[in-house]
């Protein structure tokens, strides 16, 4: 069978499991063939089909993720390496970065807390090149996850990648005071209803935070001041009826905060600040 034809029998089979059923079955084609979606569309439609496409197609029938399929994820312009030891870096999470750009001199120190796959922190590290910064992951594997995606974007230099738990005594003791904090952390309420793809194969320790959503912020944000300077700031991804409710819990610390929506409009990151 061409190429063309098996995208078209892919897309067919994926319609009951996939609102972009024929994306998914190009973006797998052009995996299998080890070239480019676009090159693909161009250049390949002609060719035989690869003998293992239809397998990656029963792994997406079964709601395993494109990224964790083809093992990478495009964020912010760059591709980063996932697998299912880290969430998937989304377009709603560049709001985070682009408050962070705007709240950010050219030089200075960022934490990330929950690094995962570094996607936010290397980002960061990627468009300003004389930041430093230190992520921090209580997941080891997400760790080597993100130190495979510094190299790969060459930022090694200037990421120092560690374990870490934020829910732990004395778990940043050694790592000194930083100008931004970002973090994505856990948001989602335990018994919400997710789609498989997420529920199925997306890390839970990265997903779920306690009855209400917010167990992770009433940790990390008392934390903060010790580990912000003077001046630091802090940027926190959020649910989106969460914005209100993170920031009571801020005011709690001193903080007061500013509301970032993303593409969509819906709430996505809030920034933590002090009056000076």
């Amino acid at each position: 069978m061409k190429v063309a034809d098996a995208i078209r029998q892919a897309t067919e089979r994926l319609c009951a499991t996939s609102d972009t059923a024929r994306l998914d079955a190009e973006l797998l084609m052009a995996h299998a063939l080890k070239a480019s979606r676009s090159d693909m569309l161009l250049r390949h439609m002609s060719d035989p089909e690869p003998s293992d496409f239809a397998g990656l197609i029963d792994r997406r029938i079964l709601h395993e993720p494109i990224a964790y399929i083809i093992g990478e994820a495009e964020f912010f312009g760059r591709s980063f390496t996932v697998n299912p030891a880290v969430l998937i870096p989304r377009d709603d999470s560049e709001s985070v970065i682009d408050m962070a750009l705007e709240s950010l001199p050219d030089t200075g120190r960022v934490l990330d807390m929950g690094t995962g796959s570094g996607a936010l922190l290397l980002t960061l590290l990627a468009e300003k090149s004389g930041l430093t910064g230190v992520g921090v992951d209580a997941s080891f594997d997400a760790v080597q996850v993100a130190a495979l995606n510094a190299r790969r974007l060459g930022v090694s230099d200037q990421a120092r990648l560690v374990q870490g738990n934020w829910n732990e005594a004395n778990w940043a003791d050694e790592l000194g005071q930083f100008d931004l904090i970002i973090c994505n952390p856990p948001y989602v309420e335990s018994g919400a209803i997710l789609d498989p793809d997420v529920r199925d194969f997306e890390p839970a320790s990265a997903l779920f935070a306690g009855n209400d959503g917010l167990d992770d912020y009433r940790t990390i944000i008392p934390q903060l001041g010790n580990l912000l300077t003077e001046t630091g700031v802090s940027i926190l991804e959020i649910g989106r009826d969460q914005a209100e409710s993170v920031a009571q819990i801020a005011a709690k610390s001193g903080f007061e905060t500013e509301l970032r929506r993303d593409l969509a409009a819906r709430p996505r990151a809030l920034r933590l600040f002090r009056q000076i």
